[in-house]
């Protein structure tokens, strides 16, 4: 059993005896993701405001759009690499505690600015890359949670852990149509008018902001007060040896796969939605003349969607993070890299809206928007499975290490996608999406999922 030495370090810890204080590590589960579930609200926050931008009287290009997307991404993975090598450093309680605090600043920065369209171009980028602090804290928590479980365990806490933060995309994506409706926070600032086509409306975008903020504080108090902090302890020359690992570069490969492709689509969802069948679509919708340019097609508004895909992503690693701990993770990394290929392949037949009638638009939607919850549930299984052979195949203080380390390069997700379908188009980066699912199956079944693998788990 542990032994308090001061008020915030445990003396020693280890979850691998038969005095294993489970109560402490499920505490520290449940705070911790309670913090993370408002660290990936932060995170995707502009993701719910950005697409929704010139409806409130901003004029930004669609490029435009797509880097401000895509900015949290970049900064989430970048920050990610430094919160990798925080928990040796600065223990479970301190770096939950002010990573938690550090959030406010974003959420008030969009919650002030848009309120009206008078925030330049450069501003917005930078509250874009401060939401990825949001990202960012997630290579620290991850790590420091999987200190205070035995391996057996590991794949349902991280999974745990892992899919209740995540459905912190689909929260904000959710409430936010919800919370701009009503005034009841409209003392913190005015209202704005959203314009779409004929229809107009009286917004309080505030409100989907500065709703998090007392949740914020919550979750820092709790932090403070009932988290502790295991003495593993490494400096940062030390934490490098996970380089010296090939295992290192393949599970980063194949968390590219399963957690990049989760938080890519989860940025660009509604824009991508927004521009083959939305507004954004100049063959189907004329924005000088305000009209429809397809008879009879009601145009798909990425509000009443986009936080579909998250839920669905965050629910499937819930739910098959047990079943890692039952059979493995290498075989159902092997299934989601069959999973994701063969949805990728099937939502590209939606990426190019057919005009002919509103009939044919309504099949593609249909298309797009299934194939795109296909993946969104295969990513969730990857998410789950590679957190679980992680454990296995590194030692304790190595393992949290490389999931700090995979989760930052995970976190590019939305910075890549946001550049890639802009520069050669979503056909083309779909495309791309397929050859890469195709070469982690085959890392996955030589190196781990294979009879004799080298490193099975």
């Amino acid at each position: 059993m542990a032994r308090a030495r001061t008020s915030e370090w445990l003396e020693s810890w280890d979850p691998e005896s038969e005095s294993w204080d489970s109560r402490m590590a499920w505490k520290t589960l449940w705070v911790t993701t309670f913090c993370l579930t408002l660290a990936f609200a932060t995170w995707f926050l502009p993701s719910a405001f950005i697409p929704q931008l010139n409806s409130l009287g901003y004029d930004f290009t669609t490029a435009q759009l797509y880097w401000m997307a895509a900015m949290p991404g970049l900064s989430g993975g970048l920050l990610r690499i430094l919160w990798t090598f925080l928990p040796p450093i600065m223990g479970t309680r301190r770096m939950v505690t002010y990573s938690t605090l550090l959030m406010i600043f974003a959420t008030i920065g969009w919650g002030v600015r848009v309120q009206a369209p008078t925030a330049p171009y450069w501003e917005l980028m930078v509250l874009a890359f401060l939401a990825g602090i949001g990202g960012g804290v997630f290579s620290g928590f991850m790590p420091s949670t999987s200190y205070f479980f035995p391996r057996r365990k590991q794949g349902l806490a991280l999974g745990l852990q892992a899919g209740f933060g995540n459905f912190g995309v689909s929260l904000v994506q959710m409430l936010t149509p919800l919370l701009i409706g009503v005034g009841f926070l409209g003392f913190l600032g005015s209202s704005q008018t959203w314009t779409s086509g004929d229809e107009v409306r009286e917004v309080w975008y505030q409100n989907a902001a500065f709703i998090w903020l007392p949740l914020l504080v919550v979750g820092a108090i709790l932090a403070w007060t009932m988290l502790k902090s295991v003495p593993v302890k490494a400096n940062f020359k030390q934490q490098l040896d996970i380089f010296r690992n090939q295992d290192t570069w393949w599970q980063t490969i194949l968390y590219i796969m399963t957690f990049g492709t989760f938080s890519g689509l989860s940025a660009q969802f509604g824009l991508l939605m927004q521009d083959l069948y939305g507004r954004m679509n100049p063959e189907i919708y004329d924005l000088a003349t305000n009209t429809v340019l397809v008879e009879g097609f009601d145009l798909r508004n990425p509000i009443n969607f986009v936080f579909l895909g998250p839920l669905v992503g965050a629910g499937s690693r819930i739910i098959f993070a047990q079943l890692t701990d039952r059979m493995g993770g290498a075989i159902w990394t092997l299934v989601a890299g069959i999973g994701i290929g063969a949805s990728i392949v099937f939502t590209m037949t939606g990426l190019t809206p057919d005009v002919t009638s509103a009939a044919t638009l309504d099949a593609g939607f249909n298309r797009f928007l299934f194939g795109m919850l296909a993946i969104f549930f295969f990513t969730g299984i990857g998410n789950a499975s590679t957190f679980k052979q992680m454990p296995m195949i590194f030692e304790r203080r190595q393992a949290g290490g490389v999931i700090g380390w995979t989760a930052a390069i995970g976190a590019f997700g939305p910075f890549l996608f946001g550049i890639g379908i802009t520069t050669i188009g979503p056909v083309g980066f779909y495309a791309v999406g397929v050859a890469w699912a195709v070469l982690c199956v085959v890392i996955t079944w030589v190196r781990y999922a294979r009879p004799g693998a080298p490193k099975p788990g």
